[in-house]
């Protein structure tokens, strides 16, 4: 959907396009509301601050649709092709690195309580197991501004990632 066709559609359709890239009801709808943008990087700007900061609730429910690192998400929904679009720099040919990071998110889940969220794209899995390793050390408290940077970090992408393939898909 380009920009145009974003600030004039039915609030349900603009509605459809986010959810993919972050289904929390209230991000989509600061979102939604705030239209029209005057440019992709105002609609940029606005996702990169809409509902901050999540809620304890948002984040869980956000984090309930990311596959573990190192999984490929199934189905083929606009979500589950993002996902795994975003985890290519996983080779699961690589067994060391996805025995590490399925080691990992063991561990992680069982002092988190949710699944580690991280911005693959653009990371290598040695970048990725990195950080998880690192994340590991953190508290709680520590740990949860992180995993709401990351999930906006997604956000932002994917949205910017989806307009931008409609440009594309459509000569622009």
């Amino acid at each position: 959907m380009l920009l145009e066709q974003f600030n004039a559609a039915p609030a349900d359709q603009a509605r459809e396009l986010l959810k993919p890239c972050l289904d929390v009801d209230r991000w989509i709808d600061e979102i939604t509301r705030a239209r029209p943008y005057a440019s992709v990087e105002d609609l940029l700007a606005a996702a990169r601050t809409a509902a901050d900061p999540f809620t304890p609730q948002e984040l869980e429910g956000a984090l309930s649709h990311h596959p573990r690192i190192g999984e490929r998400a199934a189905g083929k929904s606009a979500e589950a092709s993002m996902s795994r679009s975003e985890q290519a720099g996983v080779d699961p040919r690589d067994h060391r690195v996805t025995t590490a990071l399925a080691e990992g998110n063991r561990a992680y889940e069982e002092k988190f309580g949710r699944v580690f969220l991280i911005r693959a794209a653009g990371r290598t899995a040695e970048e990725i197991l990195s950080a998880l390793q690192e994340r590991l050390g953190h508290t709680p408290e520590q740990e949860e501004p992180v995993v709401a940077a990351q999930l906006r970090e997604i956000a932002v992408l994917r949205l910017e990632q989806s307009l931008a393939a409609d440009r594309a898909s459509k000569g622009a």
